[in-house]
């Protein structure tokens, strides 16, 4: 079951959902404006999200941010016409390729045999849409370069193009007052490819500019919340696994075992993914 959360005094968000793919969706109020960040899977998600927050007194948004082009954070714009839509340039190309496409289980599903979809994401659309297909594709109203900032009144907000594995396109919401930074998707792997994965040079790349931020909550669209020191723990994960990939010219043993040397015990699940995505990431390179 979803439900509505508070993190400090501006910055609200609804749970995730795993088995439709719906991500955690996300509000700063302001003073002046409110700004919702993504724009749901579905006109019904992003509904319920303005429902649920309208039975808590939180005002609707003034201006909408969607951090990246993917389906899940961007299939319920249509139902947000009075709200002022803004993405970055890429991310506006982006979705301007999907508006031609039919999203009937056939046409899905012949784009996942043509390899233009996984099927994860056709599993998920299908079961997120099971009385009705009417998906209207909609176009951000406003688009920035990289880098925009945005004074709410009493709060601001920080929206940088940060890229990544996951999605070149990639933006993070930094929250500046309740050192919250919405990470989205960014942090995750690329799980479009054949084989999911991460590559060194877009991990390290990423990671340089999330250290920047002074946050102390660190928002992901799909897993739990984690604290300054639990985002510290991942990145130390990632950096140490990428330079092993390196260093190991991408040896899955070695760097298994060269990495559990490290950390001096029997490596869990996540890590040993982690190694698997790095060592995916780089034979695909060579």
């Amino acid at each position: 079951m979803q439900t509505i959360e508070k993190i400090g005094e501006r910055f609200w968000y609804m749970t995730p959902v795993s088995e439709t793919d719906r991500p955690v969706l996300g509000m700063v109020v302001g003073d002046r404006k409110v700004l919702m960040i993504d724009a749901g899977n579905s006109e019904d998600h992003t509904q319920l999200f303005l429902e649920e927050l309208a039975k808590k007194q939180v005002p609707k948004p003034n201006i909408v941010a969607i951090t990246h082009w993917h389906w899940d954070h961007i299939f319920g714009l249509s139902s947000l016409p009075e709200v002022i839509s803004m993405s970055s340039v890429q991310t506006k190309a982006e979705i301007e390729k999907l508006i031609p496409l039919s999203w009937s289980d056939e046409a899905i599903d012949e784009r996942v045999r043509e390899g233009t979809e996984i099927e994860f994401c056709a599993n998920a659309i299908k079961k997120e849409f099971v009385d009705h297909r009417d998906i209207t594709i909609t176009v951000p109203d406003l688009t920035f370069d990289k880098y925009v900032e945005i004074d709410l009144g009493g709060v601001t907000c920080v929206l940088q193009q940060v890229g990544g594995d996951h999605s070149e396109d990639s933006v993070v919401v930094f929250v500046k007052e309740e050192k919250v930074l919405f990470l989205a998707d960014c942090i995750y792997p690329d799980i479009f490819s054949k084989q999911i994965n991460y590559t060194v040079q877009k991990t390290v790349e990423l990671l340089n500019m999330l250290e920047t931020f002074d946050a102390e909550t660190y928002v992901l669209s799909h897993t739990k919340m984690l604290s300054k020191e639990e985002f510290k723990s991942e990145v130390a994960l990632l950096r140490t696994i990428a330079k092993y990939t390196d260093m190991l010219k991408g040896d899955q043993t070695s760097i298994q075992n060269k990495y559990a040397e490290e950390v001096n015990r029997e490596l869990d699940e996540h890590e040993l993914e982690t190694i698997e995505y790095f060592v995916n990431g780089y034979t695909m390179q060579k």
